[in-house]
């Protein structure tokens, strides 16, 4: 279905180490990539989901839009970190009208911040039971599983202030779990036949886990794990500066008789990435005993990280593969280059995510 373009939204995925920009238009032939860009953030002008440089990020943003041509102002973005609390809740089936302010005192108890100091909101889970029960017609005392997220309005009207400030107008805030997996349900006909998947992004600074089931999410989990923790472990062994840190870890730089150090830092910083995957793998399965997961998508600009993706198959015994978002996508190869997609596609995912959202979506 077409998206008229006056509720189209450009997807804009602000990082910890960069910001990435992705606009697709969705009309009759079906969502076609119209723009695509990223650029560098100074290193700490974004800490842990806080904007420490507003000045900065914001004019960063500002040469991304003109540097793209990009037109349309109305974006879509997400926040994830310590200051958002995504919470999978079983409540009393309640009728529509008494639902929210049910939400509101069940969501205290699950909340670690002042309930007033919050923005809520909620998405209902409909399963199997659910459908059969409307089919029959009986509510009886049932009980109805509830996606909750809290964010702090702090960080909420710090990323309102950032994009104002660019000259942009927020019309979503989503969260980077649920836009990865916009991303990945965009392609599927029928998300229900597609059994369980585990969707794993490494970012710079966080390691989410999304874990979903038939077109459902149905955990998710958000650690400060991330290819930063790469850049601190050489600086310090190293004696380098964070951008010296950078180049080493992306092979810019020779090693010498430090090699081995380097190489060291790669693969104890991928264990603990692992095991992070596996604790919450080993939750779902023992949360959901009859559930087997099928694969792992890996995203993210740090899942190229030597050894991670083969180690991570080891250790969970399933197929792991990279989240390439474009392969549902119509491409211009006039205007995109195939192998530049491919590269970029796991960094892109939560921009991909965002960008198919729309004017009034919740």
């Amino acid at each position: 279905m077409s998206t008229p373009r006056k509720y189209q939204l450009v997807g804009l995925d602000i990082g910890s180490h960069s910001v990435k920009l992705v606009e697709i238009e969705h009309g009759k032939r079906g969502r076609v990539l119209k723009n695509l860009g990223i650029i560098g953030i100074p290193h700490e002008s974004i800490v842990e989901g806080n904007i420490r440089e507003m000045q900065v990020v914001a004019s960063a943003i500002k040469k991304l839009f003109k540097g793209l041509k990009v037109k349309n102002k109305k974006v879509a973005t997400s926040i994830s970190g310590y200051s958002v609390i995504v919470k999978k809740i079983s409540i009393p089936r309640k009728e529509e009208g008494d639902l929210e302010k049910s939400i509101h005192e069940e969501a205290e108890q699950f909340i670690p911040f002042d309930i007033n100091e919050v923005n809520l909101d909620f998405d209902i889970l409909t399963s199997d039971d659910d459908l059969l029960q409307e089919d029959e017609g009986s509510k009886g005392d049932s009980r109805m599983d509830v996606i909750l997220v809290a964010a702090k309005k702090s960080i909420v009207e710090e990323y309102m202030s950032l994009l104002e400030l660019a000259g942009l107008t927020p019309f979503v805030l989503d969260v980077d779990a649920f836009a990865l997996e916009n991303a990945l349900e965009m392609g599927q006909a029928d998300p229900f036949e597609e059994g369980c998947v585990a969707l794993a992004h490494v970012g710079a600074e966080e390691l989410i886990i999304n874990v979903i089931n038939r077109g459902a999410s149905i955990f998710t989990r958000d650690s400060n794990y991330g290819g930063s923790q790469i850049n601190q472990a050489i600086m310090g062994s190293l004696d380098v500066t964070y951008e010296e840190a950078e180049r080493i870890k992306l092979g810019g730089l020779p090693l010498g008789d430090q090699e081995a150090t380097v190489r060291e830092i790669f693969a104890s910083t991928v264990r603990s990435w692992v095991q992070e995957i596996r604790r919450a793998l080993d939750f779902v399965a023992s949360t959901y005993p009859d559930l087997t997961i099928d694969k792992i998508l890996v995203s993210g600009g740090s899942c190229r990280i030597p050894g991670f993706m083969e180690y991570l198959a080891d250790e969970t015994d399933l197929e792991v593969s990279e989240f390439n978002p474009f392969k549902d996508i119509i491409v211009d190869e006039k205007q995109f280059d195939l192998k530049y997609l491919k590269y970029i596609g796991p960094q892109a995912a939560v921009a991909v995510g965002l960008a198919l959202r729309s004017v009034g979506d919740k």
